[in-house]
């Protein structure tokens, strides 16, 4: 009876031998070919349909520098002359809106002091009983 070795790994003569072990190594190409065509293809198609819509980490610093630099209205007097630019272009475009805008911002910060007073004055009150 054979054992488990011989069944599953028979012995090959010499030109079987050399037959299986080209079978393999050809094989072998065929597999790093077809694997490098697929990650060819792969990173092909990401760099064309995928990468325009990805932002890199670079352009999200350089972005968010800009939109924190800007935002800061003390660097007014750093960059005085793009302030100015920036601040008139805006108002021109957008002189209603910015107005609008700022007299709700009153309105909404009136009402947020109004309740924290009210609240204070309740918890003086509660404080006294």
């Amino acid at each position: 009876m054979k054992s488990k070795h011989e069944v599953f790994y028979p012995e090959l003569s010499e030109q079987g031998a050399k037959q299986a072990v080209e079978l393999i190594e050809k094989f072998k190409t065929e597999l790093s070919i077809s694997a490098a065509k697929i990650a060819e293809e792969a990173i092909s198609g990401l760099y064309t349909e995928l990468m325009p819509f990805i932002e890199s980490d670079s352009w999200s610093n350089f972005k968010t520098s800009i939109v924190n630099s800007l935002s800061n209205y003390d660097n007014k007097d750093i960059y005085p002359y793009d302030f100015q630019r920036i601040r008139a272009a805006i108002f021109k475009q957008h002189k209603d809106e910015i107005l609008k805008d700022l007299n709700q911002d009153l309105v909404k910060e009136n009402e947020m002091l109004k309740k924290q007073l009210e609240e204070a004055i309740e918890f003086h009150r509660n404080l006294h009983r």
